[in-house]
């Protein structure tokens, strides 16, 4: 299978798994920073396991100047991320968090084509518009949206997330190393905050942590194989699937959701074909 069809897909089952992540974190009955830092924990706990089972402790012995990359991965893509989106979020709304937190695309189109040489094109950018609309569709549905103080937190998280994404792109280490070593730093770096603000553990750590670990293999395997822009344009369209998901549950279906689906669809199929490059 070619390098850039096995990238996509790949793209594409993250898309679907992080698309279940709201549902987990929307029944989280705890407090959220420490759920982060113990579902960091969970996460690390699942991929150290998985690194001893295959041997592939030896390639963090091999390259142990690159851990220096691996903390700051953790600490934007990961420690900074959740605390910018937990005090975000109560300063602001739910329906502000789902689109602001969308423009993850658009930081990933500057940073990657500043810091990774990548190249963006107009077909990618058209397509990713597409997706954008149609998210902002399917989660207005027709209503305004209002602007809070929370929100600038908001919109520091998809930099982090980025700036993360970016930093492990450039690491010589493979995805579950990659995802070991960033949840175990997210962990640490969280973890102080979660006892200053009360430590509380609930069931759905556990679900959280399967999503995560999981939901990081599949994603920086993508990145490895395709451009930085082209994956996050392909799962950008995530918070759609959790929506979907409740139409299918017996939700209401309504002409916003049959034409943001539509224009998600159009978009994420489009952004698939789109050949990754490098800029010359």
């Amino acid at each position: 299978m070619r390098r850039e069809t096995l990238g996509a897909l790949f793209a594409i089952v993250g898309m679907f798994i992080y698309g279940l992540e709201p549902v987990v974190i929307k029944s989280n009955p705890s407090n959220p920073i420490s759920f982060a830092a113990f579902s960091a924990l969970v996460a690390s706990l699942l991929l150290w396991v998985k690194l001893i089972v295959s041997g592939g402790l030896e390639e963090i012995r091999e390259n142990p100047r690159n851990l220096k990359g691996a903390f700051f991965m953790g600490l934007f893509g990961t420690a900074l991320a959740y605390l910018a989106y937990s005090f975000g979020v109560r300063m602001s709304t739910a329906i502000n968090a789902a689109l602001i937190t969308r423009s993850e695309v658009l930081f990933s189109f500057f940073l990657s084509w500043l810091f990774l040489g990548e190249r963006i094109t107009r077909r990618l950018i058209g397509y990713s518009t597409a997706v954008l609309v149609g998210l902002i569709v399917v989660i207005l549905q027709g209503r305004s949206m209002e602007l809070h103080l929370g929100d600038f937190l908001l919109l520091l998280v998809p930099f982090f997330w980025q700036l993360g994404h970016v930093i492990a792109k450039r690491l010589p280490y493979s995805p579950p190393t990659i995802a070991a070593l960033r949840n175990t730093f997210g962990f640490l770096l969280l973890f102080p905050f979660a006892i200053a603000t009360g430590l509380e553990f609930s069931r759905f750590v556990i679900a959280e942590g399967l999503v995560i670990a999981v939901g990081q293999l599949v994603w920086y395997r993508s990145i490895k194989l395709i451009n930085l822009s082209k994956a996050t344009a392909i799962i950008t369209p995530a918070p759609a699937v959790a929506i979907g998901l409740g139409v299918l549950l017996g939700e209401s279906f309504t002409v916003y959701h049959a034409l943001g689906f539509l224009l998600i669809t159009l978009g994420t199929l489009g952004a698939v074909r789109v050949e990754s490059e490098i800029r010359t």
